[in-house]
């Protein structure tokens, strides 16, 4: 998943537009999106949303559903009233805890989709500090929420975002460790292309493997930046061929392009073409 693009719940306009920009997943928001009062009526709208999206964008991009929080009055019903087969999976905000993503799993056996993939959303103080039990009780992907964390930690938030370094690579980490997907945070300048790309390069040096969307606009950009270009791919192969011919003579590096090369760029340059090949 380079890129997770999030529509709200309430409405079914926007989410049958979220295939026009080529995202990879698409999120239909009951948490966040939908104001307290219509978060019940909302559910009933998510089913035939979801029908007309799949319609629309075949297999191409993942649908998951956005619920709220385990910790909330509308998590159960959440799952159980609109997780309908059309939506692959469900995006969990605010975990903290294995027993919260087992109460999850719980959720979705009791909904008859213990098939449903989860993406857990770590965006709290305590999910921060507990993210390695988190990503470790059997979820699909994480994500890391800047804007909740900072809130929950009463800090202040900045252009810099020095202030989540430690935290946004901590859940970069913990993923890296657990062999799970990784989304970095939002961009709430929605409109400001120069700030999104900054700030998702950050992510992407971190080592996170795709970014959240809130604006169609952002997707494009998320899919470039977590992609490979075909100078990225035509150097990853010019370097596993150079360095298996260097290998076949018995040396352990060799030079492309002026650098020189050995095993870690070489499983750098492998998990380019992994990842092209796992996309094509």
């Amino acid at each position: 998943m380079r890129s997770l693009l999030f529509a709200p719940a309430n409405r079914p306009d926007l989410v049958a537009k979220t295939a026009r920009s080529g995202p990879d997943a698409v999120a239909i928001d009951l948490e966040d999106g939908v104001p307290t009062a219509e978060k019940a009526a909302t559910r009933a709208l998510v089913p035939p949303a979801a029908a007309a999206l799949r319609a629309s964008c075949g297999e191409a991009s993942l649908i998951t559903l956005r619920v709220n929080a385990p910790t909330t009055e509308w998590f159960e019903t959440d799952v159980a009233e609109a997780l309908c087969p059309e939506v692959d999976g469900v995006v969990v905000p605010k975990l903290e805890s294995a027993e919260q993503v087992q109460q999850v799993r719980r959720a979705l056996a009791a909904a008859g989709r213990e098939d449903a993939s989860v993406i857990a959303g770590v965006e709290t103080a305590l999910g921060v500090h507990h993210v390695d039990e988190v990503v470790g009780a059997g979820v699909e992907a994480v994500y890391f929420g800047a804007e909740d964390y900072i809130a929950d930690m009463g800090g202040i938030r900045t252009a810099s975002s020095q202030e989540v370094l430690y935290a946004r690579s901590r859940v970069a980490l913990a993923a890296r460790v657990a062999g799970v997907a990784s989304l970095d945070t939002v961009v709430v300048a929605f409109n400001d292309d120069a700030a999104f790309r900054a700030d998702a390069e950050d992510g992407r040096a971190i080592g996170y493997r795709g970014k959240l969307c809130i604006h169609p606009s952002q997707v494009p950009l998320a899919n470039e930046i977590f992609g490979h270009t075909q100078a990225e791919v035509d150097r990853a192969r010019r370097i596993i061929n150079a360095f298996e011919e260097s290998s076949s003579r018995g040396a352990g590096v060799t030079v492309v392009d002026g650098q020189m090369i050995d095993e870690p760029m070489v499983r750098l340059a492998r998990a380019v073409l992994a990842d092209v090949a796992g996309r094509g």
